[in-house]
């Protein structure tokens, strides 16, 4: 296909300076090689990718679906981020044991602890299969069809495409649909803890530290993958053994410099590079303000009642980090794309665009590109201000209310599939919502349901709005639904529910939270989603002959494919940045840090006794540098949400550090990169062994690392690199 020979030719193109992007590791070689040499890399790509050979694709697997990890050792020991494997950490914790106060470390291998439903995926082979999948939708005209014959293609060529019976295949699609590339892989499901740090290293700064630097976070966590005794995907017995791997990778000790090269190795969730001026346009000045309203609304409620009572912290702490986490992030993309200036990039790219299309003689082709993406991006924001506002108030941040829509749910369910299936989602609902209830607090929840519904009542679309909201009184309404409603603690939920199907919507339909939820989400799924998800399947559509155009007419530009939680490398520098004028932030952080920021007691700036008389002691073992103890360290790799736990690799192939954030003024490169402030954040190697050594004393795990110094020595030479 032409537009796939003209991809290719972007991969041997020669450019003079490295701007971000997230690589296709078996697409490595031609242009990306050489600008990574010029960057320092001392290792070929066939020791990044390699489908014949072990490689470093071989020592990066996935975490649970939504991190990233690495092997470290010849036992299958895994490296990933402590708030990747925070919720296994919980699982095992209990009163006598808290291993999240106290941090938890298995001496020995029979004290590692199995996680159900924990998974570690590596990726085995990458191919091209674009034809296939296209197959038959050159003459389809309506998208819709086109499709779902895409996803008839893939469906079958995911069942029939040669793989081990150990193996699966997936198939995911890239720049907006016009590349289709298959992925093997092999998925292994008895994967135990093994070492983590206490919350106040492994989640130091907390809220406030977060998406900010400088960091002073040992964000880290040690599992092992077992297998069977063939080296394959098992089941959980006590019989498995400890995974040997293709690869895994060496450690250096001999830290980072400014503008020492960093290859950093993972799944990037999602990010989008490529959208029109028009939709970044909107982003900053509708959408991001709307959901941060929503959101720093929420956060104030929560935050007034935890300073008050220790009991509803501990309620509220993991909810409220969760709704601050993108809160932040919103406010920093917003801040980021309006000091990048960069709709007004992308305006003028635009018309150098339409320029080339005038050019090419492709008119016919691309020529309305831009004036559709006006057209269509003017009609879908009021719907998609909408969609925001019953996602934010209605799905996920007031708890009453996105209870009541599983019950709106449920009687939908009734309704298409009968009794049946009625009362097992009903019987599954009761028995899933036990633990929500154990941390909900009708009390703080009115509260955030009175400053919600007032904003959903005075600032979404007017055209939207269910008559019950038109003029409300929200805080009279709130006192209503929090005195009258069943659903406001876990007995009346059970009460609601009890009986048959006609007895349970009887119920349900009396209850006054139900009833406004349901005059919500009636309102919302007839008059929003329909012409939204109408909208949005032309814009996708625009989007994917867009993506087109740019490979075809950009033939002198490097075009990576947005993230879509595939594996990917991103290469750069250790570097610092000047976030704002007379501030400048060095790119290496120290032990010295975290005492500064020390508060005796304080949940997010608390200190171990152990780290307080280590570091008054300087006892820093072989990890530290010229009497310091480096903690974290930033760099120029272009990372997103599933590269928490990305190995950061030298220009040897060796582990320097692990990846967990971004500083808050770059959050908006998963929209726009901008090299001068766009920064990833890493915990420095050395930071996790001193942790792991010296205060853990976990020297059973030390013993098991290759810990090797390439600045000292010769560089690791390629065969060196493979180990079996």
């Amino acid at each position: 296909m032409k537009f796939l020979k003209l991809f290719l030719l972007l991969f041997v193109i020669q450019t003079q300076a490295q701007q971000g992007g997230m690589w296709i590791p078996s697409l490595l070689k031609g242009m990306n090689e050489t600008e990574m040499k010029n960057l320092g890399m001392k290792i070929s790509v066939q020791d990044i990718y390699d489908v014949n050979q072990s490689s470093m694709k071989d020592a990066v697997p996935h975490f649970n679906g939504g991190c990233t990890s690495e092997v470290i050792s010849p036992k299958g020991l895994i490296l990933t981020n402590h708030h990747c494997g925070f919720s296994q950490i919980q699982s095992h914790s209990t009163v006598d044991h808290d291993y999240l106060t106290d941090g938890f470390w298995a001496y020995k291998m029979e004290d590692e602890l199995p996680n159900e439903g924990l998974t570690v995926t590596f990726m085995v082979k990458i191919e091209d299969v674009t034809t296939a999948v296209l197959e038959g939708t050159a003459t389809l005209t309506n998208e819709a069809a086109k499709q779902k014959k895409i996803q008839e293609n893939i469906t079958a060529l995911s069942k029939s495409l040669p793989k081990e019976n150990w193996q699966e295949n997936k198939i995911r699609t890239f720049f907006e649909g016009n590349q289709y590339i298959l992925f093997v892989t092999e998925t292994f499901t008895d994967v135990r803890l093994v070492g983590a740090p206490p919350s106040s290293i492994g989640k130091f700064g907390s809220d406030t530290d977060n998406w900010v630097w400088p960091r002073h976070t040992g964000d880290f966590s040690l599992f092992r993958i077992y297998a069977d005794k063939n080296n394959r995907p098992a089941a959980y017995s006590k019989d498995n053994v400890p995974y040997t791997p293709k690869h895994f990778l060496p450690i250096s000790l001999d830290g980072v410099a400014e503008d020492d090269f960093t290859l950093v190795f993972g799944y990037p969730g999602k990010t989008n590079e490529y959208l029109p001026s028009v939709a970044i346009e909107q982003i900053v000045n509708e959408l991001n303000p709307a959901k941060i309203e929503i959101r720093d609304k929420a956060l104030k409620v929560a935050d007034g009642f935890m300073r008050k009572d220790n009991a509803i912290k501990i309620q509220y702490a993991s909810k409220y980090a969760s709704i601050a986490n993108y809160w932040k992030k919103w406010i920093g993309e917003t801040q980021g794309l309006k000091k990048s200036n960069a709709v007004a990039v992308k305006k003028e790219s635009e018309k150098e665009f339409q320029q080339k299309i005038v050019k090419t003689g492709k008119e016919k082709e691309y020529g309305t590109l831009l004036a559709d993406f006006d057209k269509n991006y003017t009609e879908i924001a009021p719907y998609a201000v909408a969609r925001d506002y019953f996602t934010e108030v209605v799905l996920r941040n007031t708890e009453l209310l996105s209870t009541g829509y599983k019950l709106y749910q449920l009687e939908e369910v009734y309704k298409s599939k009968g009794e049946q299936s009625f009362n097992d989602r009903k019987n599954n609902l009761i028995a899933g919502l036990a633990d929500f209830y154990k941390n909900f607090n009708a009390t703080v929840d009115e509260k955030v349901f009175e400053q919600l519904i007032e904003l959903y009542a005075t600032k979404s679309p007017k055209q939207f709005l269910p008559k019950g909201l038109v003029n409300v009184n929200a805080k009279n309404l709130a006192s209503e639904v929090y005195t009258k409603s069943q659903l406001k603690n876990y007995a009346g939920l059970k009460q609601l529910l009890t009986g048959d199907a006609g007895t349970v919507l009887a119920n349900l339909n009396n209850d006054p939270g139900f009833l406004l939820v349901k005059e919500l989400a009636d309102k919302y799924s007839k008059e929003v989603a329909p012409k939204y998800d109408e909208l949005n399947l032309t814009i996708t559509a625009l989007q994917r002959t867009y993506m087109k155009a740019q490979l075809e007419l950009n033939t002198e530009s490097r075009i990576f494919p947005d993230a879509n939680s595939t594996l990917r490398v991103t290469y750069g520098k250790v570097k610092g940045y000047e976030p704002k004028d007379a501030t400048v932030y060095t790119p290496v952080t120290y032990l010295d840090g975290v005492m500064e920021k020390y508060i005796p007691g304080d949940y997010e700036f608390d200190v171990p006794a152990k780290l307080i008389d280590l570091y008054k002691t300087k006892d820093y073992g072989p990890y530290g540098e010229n009497g310091k103890m480096p903690v974290c360290f930033i760099g120029t790799n272009h990372t997103t949400g599933g590269n928490s736990g990305s190995p950061a690799i030298d220009a040897n192939g060796n582990l320097i550090g692990l990846n967990f954030d971004r500083v808050w003024e770059g959050t908006m490169s998963d929209i726009y990169y901008d090299p001068s402030i766009c920064r990833n954040i890493m915990v420095d190697i050395r930071y996790v062994l001193f942790i792991m050594d010296k205060y853990a004393g976990a020297k059973n795990l030390i013993s098991e690392l290759k810990l090797v110094h390439p600045k000292k020595n010769k560089p690791l030479k390629n065969k060196k690199l493979k180990q079996k």
